[in-house]
């Protein structure tokens, strides 16, 4: 587990009083309660990103999707006047990482961190993996992984118990990304390991972590190039063969990482947040089990109610906005806090209980949890199919599974902006 008092971040807590700062130990642990009176306090909080830059905090579920489909702010911090790649707080965020610095590119030039045109022009290349159409074929295939992987389960099985995370929750998208984007079996644990150094913001997990990722990602495009499939990466690499101009070597590299982290990471902690959450609500445990076409909307709720993602990456203003009141000037940085938005009393009726009828089937997305706008996550429709079909099959394979600890025993992974279990003891029944 990540320990605060271990972190490069810490020294920066309780610097500036009434500007919070996301390693705050309360905001860290209790992220619904903390960021939930930063809500209550204002729509737009003055606060300081982890290097202790500034930045605003925008808290309120009105004004996240407003930030979030507002095309003056970028996600690029050379694009706002006032501001420069060099000197912006993600440049310093790698300077305290250690990352080396040829190696930056590949974090700087990344789907994640590209506006329009380029983020079109990329997203155009790997949209046709993830249509809705695209996803729908593949469904029989995520239900064969998940049914193997839970047959299996009880061989995992200590003393009655078994880690969810471990044996079910990471398995089954890592499997379904990798088998999508074209990433050998024999790789897969790897990758898992990588994506949690990553996420623990270690300067010596990353260190060595991000240049081994990208040194593998090479060697398999070498490798793929020699006999190229049906997958996304042979796709990719006849895009950059046929037109450099389309896709950088660069680029392509850096769609890869950034597909199978986000492909697997944040759905695996879907699942075991999804997960808890329901057993330590036996009320909605049993509406689910009563009525299993009410998964789709479920899931939505889970998403809404203890996401995985509390927070985006840093945002910026190519220009001076006004925001609830709050003058934004150009070049200042900011952060939508999704935990907060996604209980904002202002647009949810009871917030904090979780209610899995509280999205009406078939109507449009009511919450943030893969954000909004020309950003929304590329892997969403993917993400929502593995969770339906997640706590679906682990219902009907173990119809009496329980947690094997109270609730407020599970171990969490204290890391800014995420809300994940360390593991999720179970006894299956």
């Amino acid at each position: 587990m990540t320990q605060l008092g271990k972190s490069p971040f810490a020294e920066h807590v309780g610097k500036h009083p009434g500007e919070p700062n996301s390693m705050d130990p309360d905001l860290l642990h209790d992220p619904f309660t903390g960021y939930g009176e930063l809500r209550e306090k204002g729509p737009v909080i003055r606060a300081r990103f982890l290097d202790d830059t500034p930045v605003w905090f925008v808290t309120r579920f009105e004004e996240v999707r407003q930030v979030l489909r507002d095309q003056r702010f970028a996600n690029d911090p050379a694009c706002a006047r006032g501001s420069s790649g060099e000197g912006s707080p993600t440049t310093r965020l790698m300077d305290m990482l250690g990352l080396p610095e040829d190696l930056r590119v590949y974090l700087a030039r990344s789907i994640l961190t590209m506006d329009a045109p380029d983020h079109t022009r990329l997203r155009r290349l790997v949209s046709r993996a993830f249509t809705a159409r695209k996803i729908t074929g593949l469904r029989t295939r995520v239900e064969e992984i998940a049914d193997d992987l839970l047959t299996r389960l009880p061989e995992h099985a200590e003393d009655g118990v078994v880690d969810l995370i471990r044996h079910f929750a990471y398995p089954l998208p890592i499997t379904v990304i990798c088998e999508l984007v074209g990433i050998p079996e024999e790789y897969r644990p790897q990758w898992r390991k990588w994506g949690a150094d990553l996420v623990s913001r270690e300067p010596g997990q990353l260190a060595e972590a991000f240049p081994a990722m990208i040194d593998h990602i090479h060697e398999l495009i070498r490798a793929r190039r020699e006999a190229l499939t049906d997958d996304l990466l042979s796709e990719l690499i006849r895009t950059h063969d046929d037109d450099g101009s389309r896709l950088s070597d660069v680029e392509m590299v850096t769609l890869v990482l950034t597909l199978v982290l986000a492909g697997h990471e944040t759905t695996a902690h879907l699942i075991g947040n999804g997960t808890a959450a329901l057993l330590a609500h036996p009320d909605q445990l049993r509406l689910l089990k009563a009525d299993p076409a009410l998964l789709p909307r479920a899931v939505h709720e889970l998403l809404r109610w203890c996401g995985p993602v509390q927070m985006t990456q840093l945002r910026y203003a190519t220009e001076d906005v006004e925001l609830a009141g709050t003058r934004i000037r150009k070049g200042d940085a900011v952060q939508l806090i999704l935990v907060s938005a996604n209980h904002d009393p202002r647009h949810y009726a009871d917030p904090t209980r979780l209610d899995l009828t509280r999205h009406p089937a078939g109507q449009a997305e009511n919450h943030v949890g893969f954000g909004h706008g020309m950003h929304y996550c590329l892997g969403a429709t993917l993400a929502r199919q593995e969770g339906e079909v997640a706590f679906g099959k682990l219902l009907a394979h173990y119809p009496e599974v329980s947690l094997a600890v109270a609730p407020e025993e599970l171990e969490r992974v204290p890391a800014p902006g995420n809300w994940r279990l360390a593991s999720l003891p179970l006894r299956l029944g």
